[in-house]
């Protein structure tokens, strides 16, 4: 499983002209989930999400989470993270996860961030999404397990 976690002032995803998410702070994360992933990865990812200290203290220093700022979570299901295109210009999806597996194992790992009390924001599994956002730093971390 492969997360890239982006901390926010802002985001916004749309499917076919309608609003369908919003976060107004927070971390906008993309999830990847390749052949072999289980619960246990979705566990792993959610409690390093809940508790990566990436926002500013009082001090200037990264040392707050999600948590301690109140912030909002918007997860994205993102396939594409497992493409691979070593061999040619054209990504290989064989990596990534079946529709019909990577959805339970999304959904899973969104209730499993939000038991931490954190608001979770979801796109729309295997739609079209717009997603609009207002990175704050630019602060991007790769998550994989």
């Amino acid at each position: 499983m492969k997360a890239v976690v982006q901390r926010v002032k802002r985001t916004t995803l749309d499917v076919d002209g309608q609003r369908i998410s919003e976060i107004p702070f927070g971390l906008t994360v993309f999830l990847g989930i390749k052949c072999e992933d289980t619960k246990a990865q979705a566990e792993y990812l959610a409690r390093k999400i809940a508790n990566l200290r990436i926002f500013e203290d009082e001090n200037g220093k990264m040392n707050l989470s999600v948590k301690d700022v109140q912030g909002e979570v918007l997860m994205v299901s993102q396939f594409t993270l497992y493409g691979d295109a070593s061999h040619g210009n054209r990504p290989s999806f064989t990596l990534a996860q079946r529709p019909e597996k990577a959805e339970p194992l999304y959904e899973y790992a969104v209730e499993q961030l939000s038991s931490y009390g954190i608001p979770v924001k979801k796109g729309v599994f295997g739609a079209d999404m717009q997603i609009s956002q207002h990175n704050d730093g630019p602060v991007t971390i790769l998550l994989e397990t």
